[in-house]
């Protein structure tokens, strides 16, 4: 299988197209104030042990975040997200994950700003939930996976 630099395989792309990483690159650049407040909580291996990507692309979409071994995106919400057109393409975007077997979480930038502690809670509740649990059972110190080496 192709591999992308830094060794990882497309698989976890599902096809996007190499302009989607750019687009994705310049995002990560210029993330908002709720999705660096996220960030910092998910980076590093801090929730659980798992691994998050931001602004990660996925067929011909950019996540905000993705948890690669739990098929897990995590997508923030602004006030826009509540106009009557973008609602529409975040139900064709949901569509789109739920057929690559992707579980789609989505937390306002309110929630994120004012109640992170529950919008982790819903994170770790969600990962607890996953068939991956047994593999968490015995996290070595510091939270990172047993073999993992961070």
């Amino acid at each position: 299988m192709a591999k992308l630099r830094g060794g990882e395989a497309f698989q976890m792309y599902f096809g996007a197209k190499p302009e989607l990483f750019r687009i994705a690159g310049d995002l990560r650049k210029s993330m908002t104030q709720s999705e660096r407040r996220l960030w910092n909580c998910l980076k590093n291996r801090q929730v659980l042990g798992f691994k998050f990507r931001r602004q990660h692309p996925v067929y011909v979409i950019i996540l905000d975040f993705f948890c690669y071994d739990a098929k897990l995106s995590i997508e923030l919400d602004g006030a826009f997200h509540n106009e009557r057109y973008q609602k529409e393409r975040d139900i064709e975007r949901t569509s789109i994950l739920k057929n690559f077997g992707i579980k789609e979480l989505r937390f306002s930038n309110w929630e994120v700003e004012n109640e992170i502690e529950k919008v982790l809670f819903n994170i770790e509740d969600y990962l607890m939930k996953t068939s991956l649990v047994k593999d968490q059972v015995s996290l070595p110190p510091g939270g990172g996976r047993a073999g993992d080496g961070g």
